[in-house]
């Protein structure tokens, strides 16, 4: 959680527009909602890594790009009906090129079904593409400094970000790591036809991401903390003098019997070894830290501490942690038995609904260790394990909440297939990814459980509202300014806020999607955007929009997406699923209409 905008967080790091032609016959409305959509996961091997990047690179001439330019896999993961999707990186002379990828559909046999690109690299090399002329004709990738240079710039630059916090020192959580790449500064041009625009009429597609230049520089990864404060950066240095050319947080932040906080009492999947019951879910996940689910206590520190144990297998009391009692006894485990409850159904509801098993599609088991730090008021996802912290809350209570639980491992599922970059236009998007996620974890859960679809009712379409000691949530769906930073709707400042704040217009987007919108210009759920008709646009349902929503971020998505990119390819995965023209389709556009992204559109059929 941000401390200064009360918002959730998640650390994420890690490492794609051609037209993306419809590899699959649009299926029935009925189906699409009535089964899991992604395949089973398949294991890539050198040989078809190295045979599908031959097919990608036979096509470079034809892109306009000299043979300086390569291809990196960077990451594979379940596709739709027996596909598997490969992500690639765009390198030129061997060097990743920031932001610029390839998101490879291909079928069992490996042929390419599809591909969807960020094409950040075209200006670099001798080919036609490039339109920068002589200054990247040849661009040198040979450093000035040194890594250990860059990571010591990137350092300084936290630790004077941080502060002092009572003469506490920087420790590092993971070694930092510094990779040599091309960095890309983009640059924000209007297309012709809003070129006398006022700034305040602008659509989201009235302007594009253009690359002004380029930069030899180090991304260097500091994961540390202060105090037992974790400060998390990506940040990049320029490989000639050392100079910090960007930087962005990476804390992004939010069957015995369990008597949970917020649910009353529910069923937790525990182990029992010898005569001691181990809060270890046997039945969700495999390999990880612990070989399947499992819920740690960090006692009040900042490590995740050991696997929680009791003696029956009836845990918790249901109330608020007491500060300074014991984190083993009936109060002290109710945070555990909220975070199982959260994690379970959030396994539950991707894999039963939409066919992803755990956050990487693999089925690789994580972790969530609760009781962190002290009156700790935030939850997050730190790739350095692939698991999720939880505090106990000053300002609110116990962040385990199943709308925060879900939230903190969407970041996961993100983080292993579009990795939306945690900052601008993107990092915006990929704090909507897991609010969506926050809101469908807890629909699937108030409802049971079950299933294989997701149900259009039990969310309350806030995040964190039973968090919060006054009721009040961290944020609206439906109205995102109800929060008093959040916008609304797209504008070019957008890019400039916090990715907590410029995630607002996503998250209605998702939700006009899904529950529709209304006519009454004095309530919360009109959008003044909505020009056609009806003015109230229609909603298709929280099982459809989160189908079309899942499909776009996993199969289409690169870590570069944007707004009027998000909408591009979220019309392309409901044409998809439920056909060219299919209500479902045009609704996908009204609602990124109802937000100033692209032109409103009369709804037919629905």
């Amino acid at each position: 959680m941000n401390l200064r905008a009360t918002l959730l967080s998640t650390v994420i790091a890690a490492l794609f527009t051609a037209a993306f032609a419809a590899p699959f016959a649009a299926v029935s409305a009925s189906s699409a909602a009535a089964a899991p959509m992604m395949s089973a996961p398949k294991a890539a091997t050198t040989q078809s890594n190295a045979a599908l990047v031959s097919k990608l690179a036979a096509q470079r001439a034809a892109r306009g790009l000299d043979t300086n330019h390569g291809f990196l896999v960077s990451k594979q993961h379940p596709g739709l009906q027996g596909t598997q999707v490969v992500r690639t990186a765009h390198t030129y002379k061997g060097l990743r090129v920031f932001g610029s990828e390839s998101v490879v559909v291909v079928d069992a046999a490996g042929a390419i079904v599809s591909e969807a690109a960020s094409n950040r690299r075209d200006h670099l090399g001798r080919g036609n593409a490039n339109r920068l002329g002589a200054a990247t004709l040849d661009f040198s990738v040979k450093p000035s400094i040194p890594a250990k240079a860059a990571i010591d710039a990137a350092i300084a630059a936290a630790g004077a970000s941080a502060g002092a916090a009572a003469g506490a020192k920087l420790t590092h959580v993971v070694p930092p790591k510094a990779e040599l790449l091309v960095y890309p500064v983009m640059k924000i041009e209007r297309v012709p036809a809003a070129v006398d625009k006022l700034e305040a009429e602008l659509n989201a597609l009235d302007v594009v991401e253009v690359v002004d230049h380029y930069e030899l520089a180090y991304l260097v990864r500091t994961r540390m903390q202060r105090a037992n404060k974790p400060i998390y950066h990506d940040t990049i240095v320029s490989a000639k003098d050392a100079h910090i050319i960007d930087r962005w947080s990476m804390l992004q932040t939010v069957i015995g019997v369990g008597k949970s906080q917020y649910n009353g009492e529910v069923p937790i999947s525990t182990t029992l070894k010898g005569d001691t019951y181990q809060m270890l879910d046997p039945e969700r996940g495999t390999g990880g830290t612990y070989g399947a689910m499992a819920i740690t206590n960090a006692n009040n520190t900042s490590s995740a501490g050991k696997l929680y144990t009791n003696a029956t297998n009836t845990w918790g009391d249901g109330k608020q942690y007491i500060r300074g009692g014991s984190t083993l006894d009936a109060n002290g485990q109710t945070a555990a038995v909220n975070a199982m409850w959260g994690l379970m159904n959030t396994y539950d509801s991707l894999k039963n609904a939409l066919g992803w098993q755990s956050l990487d599609g693999h089925n690789t088991a994580s972790y969530i260790a609760v009781h962190v730090n002290t009156a700790y008021d935030n939850a997050y996802y730190s790739d350095t394990c692939r698991c999720m912290f939880i505090g106990d809350g000053s300002t609110f209570t116990s962040l385990g909440a199943i709308d925060v639980i879900g939230h903190e491992m969407g970041h996961g599922v993100t983080a292993a297939t579009s990795d939306l970059v945690y900052s601008g236009e993107s990092g915006g998007l990929n704090e909507s990814s897991s609010d969506i996620g926050g809101e469908i974890a807890e629909a699937y859960a108030r409802a049971g459980g079950k299933g294989e679809s997701i149900p259009n009712e039990g969310n309350d379409w806030m995040l964190g509202s039973e968090i919060g000691r006054n009721g009040t949530p961290l944020r609206w769906m439906y109205r995102p300014s109800k929060d008093g930073s959040s916008p609304d709707a797209w504008s070019t400042s957008l890019r400039r806020l916090d990715v907590h704040y410029s995630s607002g217009p996503n998250n209605r987007m998702f939700y006009f999607l899904s529950q529709g919108s209304k006519a009454d210009k004095d309530g919360d759920y009109y959008s003044k955007y909505l020009v056609k008709s009806p003015a109230a646009m229609t909603g298709i349902g929280t099982d459809k929009a989160s189908r079309i929503w899942f499909k776009a971020n996993t199969t289409k998505f690169t870590s570069s997406t944007n707004y009027a990119d998000a909408r591009a390819k979220m019309i392309e995965a409901a044409q998809e699923l439920y056909g060219a023209g299919s209500p479902e389709a045009i609704a996908v556009q009204r609602a990124y209409a109802a937000i100033n992204v692209g032109a409103d559109v009369d709804e037919v059929g629905l």
